[in-house]
């Protein structure tokens, strides 16, 4: 039986488009050739080569360079199968979707490299070069998931069938789950003033009167900045593409000519002053001099004696959390019941090593059911109070149907997806024409892709 396994048979998007790029870089002289056929489409030598030159670049080789050569060329033969089928289905993507993706991969790809500069030299390539060589793989990818989704779509599971799978686990092979916290969070974040707002402005306003008179804007931004991301680089934000920044903040950076400094532009993150530095094809570098305006001593005290005030309903069991949350706090996520969200797995429970430092400290304190005293907090420029509320705690404990029933449920819906992927490929394996070299005949693959 195979126990908390998911094959995964698709090489991930980034390994493909690096993949697709790396042979310039690591090297030049792969030789060609066409290595497999899936329906119409082909597999080249140089697909494999690339991959496994991108992993071997990142010291990530386990096993035997054949081995693994192999794994990658059944991979991509299970990709084209995927793109095969999704051909005969005419699903379609738009250019739209293609260039959508591609921006997003590139805007991925040039925050790695540290500047499109650095990108066009790491590959040997221009920004439109690159572009081109990706759009046909992204365009494919975006096929091929697609298909696999659909697949799988309508694959559900019943709680016997949860029940059924769990009971048989090799009890040597139930997994030990690491003690796990599900945290509230209540909080009070006071209006900025008007007054405040007119304060962050004029000093703006002061800042640019100097840079009209002849200070220098890097200097100024080193100096008064409160962005500490790029205050010490004189307020240099390096390359960027639209949908990378504010809304706001680009509406007026794209419009500037070099060395042009702005007029004031307010943001979600304060008060911002200008100044083009260079525009290349779609990407500008701006330096900007933020100013945030301040919550008042007098309101962020307010705030304080509010929570205070709950804490005590809360603990005198007067109110409960929930009504709590839904009647006092100013988190925009207290709609789903206040509790914070762990992104790596999409609900309300965290191991201790996925929680802040910060909070980990306050929560490990309480016992369940009990919540901290009011905690200030600073996050991007932006002061508040916060309470944290312990809702639960757990030992660490073998996994069980009891504690752990949502974990088991989507391992189980992963192996029943799996299960059906499996008899997809095994079905269309047997009318789809297949024509493997004689470079990979000799692999150990997990599908019997040969049928002669």
């Amino acid at each position: 039986m195979k126990i908390f396994r998911f094959v995964l048979y698709m090489i991930p998007i980034t390994m493909l488009l690096s993949g697709a790029l790396v042979a310039q870089t690591v090297n030049d002289t792969v030789i060609d050739g066409v290595v497999g056929i899936i329906g119409g489409n082909v597999i080249l030598k140089s697909d494999v080569e690339n991959q496994y030159l991108q992993i071997r670049s990142q010291g990530n080789i386990q096993g035997t360079a054949t081995k693994l050569k192999c794994q990658l060329f059944e991979s991509l033969l299970f990709q084209k199968l995927l793109l095969h089928q999704a051909q005969v289905d005419s699903i379609k993507v738009t250019e739209d979707q293609v260039q959508s993706e591609m921006d997003r991969r590139m805007r991925y790809f040039i925050s790695q490299a540290g500047s499109p500069d650095r990108l066009e030299e790491h590959f040997g390539k221009s920004l439109l070069e690159i572009k081109n060589e990706l759009h046909d793989v992204i365009q494919e990818q975006m096929l091929t998931e697609q298909e696999q989704q659909k697949i799988a779509k309508d694959v559900t599971i019943t709680p016997s069938e949860v029940k059924s799978f769990f009971r048989k686990i090799p009890k040597d092979s139930i997994p030990l789950i690491n003690s796990e916290f599900e945290i509230g969070m209540i909080i009070k974040q006071p209006a900025i003033t008007e007054v405040e707002k007119q304060i962050a402005r004029d000093k703006l306003k002061g800042f640019k009167d100097r840079i009209t008179k002849g200070d220098d804007f890097s200097t100024l931004a080193v100096l008064y900045s409160e962005d500490p991301g790029s205050s010490k680089q004189g307020g240099e934000l390096g390359m960027f593409k639209r949908g990378d920044m504010r809304p706001e903040f680009e509406a007026t950076a794209f419009k500037l000519k070099p060395g042009e400094v702005s007029d004031i532009v307010e943001t979600e993150d304060g008060f911002h002053l200008i100044q083009m530095i260079e525009r290349r094809g779609e990407y500008i570098n701006v330096r900007h001099i933020l100013v945030q305006p301040k919550v008042s001593l007098v309101d962020l005290n307010k705030s304080k004696s509010t929570l205070d005030s709950v804490a005590s309903l809360i603990m005198t069991k007067k109110i409960t959390y929930e009504v709590a949350v839904v009647k006092y706090s100013d988190d925009p996520g207290k709609n789903s019941g206040g509790y914070m969200i762990n992104a790596a797995t999409g609900n309300s429970k965290f191991e201790a090593s996925q929680i802040d430092a910060k909070i980990f400290f306050i929560i490990d304190k309480l016992k369940a059911g009990d919540v901290s005293a009011p905690v200030l907090t600073n996050e991007r420029g932006k002061q508040d109070y916060r309470m944290y509320y312990l809702k639960s705690r757990t030992n660490p404990h073998k996994a069980n149907l009891e504690e752990d029933y949502s974990r088991i449920q989507q391992i189980a819906l992963e192996q029943k997806k799996q299960d059906v992927i499996d008899e997809w490929i095994s079905k269309k394996l047997q009318s789809t024409y297949i024509s493997i070299s004689d470079d990979f005949r000799n692999c150990s693959f997990q599908r019997k892709w040969i049928q002669n």
